[in-house]
């Protein structure tokens, strides 16, 4: 395993810390720089965070509200109960979650592939999804790891799961097709021995190699899977094979499809070491076009072979990326803020017009004054009282007369008297609190 100094173990929590606390921000702007924090591998202490955000887990989370605990409270179908326990004692089982039966480990692996076969009745439960489950209980609560799995099953490894196996199939050959340009000479070898691709890259993809490779492998494969997709497990298959089958002197113990499916099952620890296998996957030239482009010809093949494909499964998206702009997550309603509202000739605060002089607020202040008295004349004895009554409890209110005397402070309290009068009570502490 590779030791990572405690510093620098300190700096990229601190960097992951603030990615996941500003997520929509840096996916929209700064993903490149997510790929490549995810190619040095995330912290421990924030892999099943990170995980949940990449996968897009923690969305479907907060879209599906008490999902989980109503699955987890239904009795769940009989035909899918029995296979599960069963292979609750296969995951892992010199992991602590999962040495001892009935242990919390165990349950919560129970409670999540049970929901899932209620989640997708259809898909059911396929044996591989338990090492798939397993993995993120590790790193995340029950009701967390199901989404996880969700999404997984949905949009990285769509139709990996269903009864027929047609997408593994269909891979199968996208990963052949790849390899005769990674690899030639293992390409023609396994051409020669005629080894259907099933037969050793199965357990590779449907587990996103949780059962091939060492433990912290998996762990930096699994953080680079999440954010980049697909992609990365087929370039981990094709760097395992070149390595293993892509020189002659390596096919020398391959003389038959015995020898080479058994040198294919047991990997030289060199090709599966962390540091190693890491950087030939991100240097290996594989995209996620090419992937398209070879899934859409071995599609055309199987039609004209085998007819239509049975399993409609949804198109796989490639990555944290993609999953997001197929499914953005909720965004926090706007709450409306109070403005002060300010007279039509009042300087905006921060501008830099300058206060009138005292003099010309003092014949403002005069003509308001002889145009309030024309207003009285024109409008009835009874009018004119009630409004001059309204005045004078205003002013009585808001600006003492002794206020007004000194002209050094007539433009500050005159600003204040005009700015108190456009707000009512309720607005005023409004607007300050």
């Amino acid at each position: 395993m590779e030791e990572v100094p405690l510093e620098v173990l300190r700096q990229r929590e601190s960097k992951w810390l603030d990615m996941l606390n500003n997520w929509d921000k840096w996916m929209a702007k700064k993903h490149k720089k997510i790929r490549l924090r995810c190619q040095k591998g995330i912290p421990p202490s924030l892999r099943g965070r990170a995980w949940q955000y990449l996968s897009g887990g923690k969305v479907k989370l907060q879209q599906n509200p008490g999902k989980f605990d109503e699955l987890d409270m239904s009795p769940g179908d009989p035909k899918w109960l029995d296979v599960i326990e069963r292979d609750l004692h296969r995951q892992f089982p010199f992991h602590e979650m999962f040495v001892s039966r009935g242990g919390h480990g165990q349950q919560d692996l129970f409670r999540v592939l049970k929901a899932y076969t209620l989640y997708r009745p259809e898909e059911g439960y396929c044996q591989a999804q338990a090492p798939i489950a397993a993995v993120l209980l590790m790193h995340m609560p029950a009701e967390q790891a199901f989404w996880c799995l969700v999404q997984i099953c949905e949009k990285y490894l769509p139709g990996y799961y269903s009864e027929k196996l047609e997408a593994i199939q269909l891979d199968g050959e996208i990963l052949f097709s790849l390899l005769q340009k990674v690899s030639p000479v293992a390409h023609k070898h396994l051409s020669r021995q005629k080894i259907d691709p099933l037969l050793y890259m199965t357990e590779w993809f449907m587990c996103a190699f949780a059962r091939t490779l060492p433990w912290s492998s998996v762990l930096r494969v699994w953080d680079m899977f999440f954010c980049e997709g697909v992609k990365i497990i087929f370039r981990v298959g094709l760097v395992l094979l070149k390595h293993a089958l892509g020189s002659p002197e390596k096919l020398k113990a391959c003389q038959g499809q015995y020898e080479t499916i058994e040198q294919l099952r047991s990997l030289s620890p060199k090709i599966m070491q962390e540091a190693f296998l890491v950087q030939e996957v991100v240097e290996l030239p594989v995209t996620e076009r090419q992937i398209e482009r070879e899934h859409l010809i071995q599609l055309r093949r199987w039609q004209e072979t085998r007819g239509e494909l049975q399993c409609r499964s949804p198109p796989r998206l490639h990555g944290a990326k993609a999953i997001l702009d197929a499914e953005p997550g909720p965004r926090p309603a706007l709450q409306p803020s109070p403005s002060i509202r300010l007279p039509p000739d009042a300087p905006l605060p921060g501008s830099k017009a300058k206060p009138k002089p005292p003099k010309q607020v003092q014949k403002e202040q005069r003509k308001q004054t002889k145009a309030s008295g024309q207003l009285d004349k024109s409008l009835s004895p009874n009018q004119a009282a009630v409004v001059t009554a309204a005045g004078d409890a205003c002013l009585s209110q808001d600006v003492p007369s002794k206020d007004l005397a000194p002209q050094d402070s007539a433009p500050q309290d005159l600003a204040h008297h005009c700015s108190q009068e456009s707000l009512t009570s309720q607005e005023s502490e409004d607007t300050y609190l």
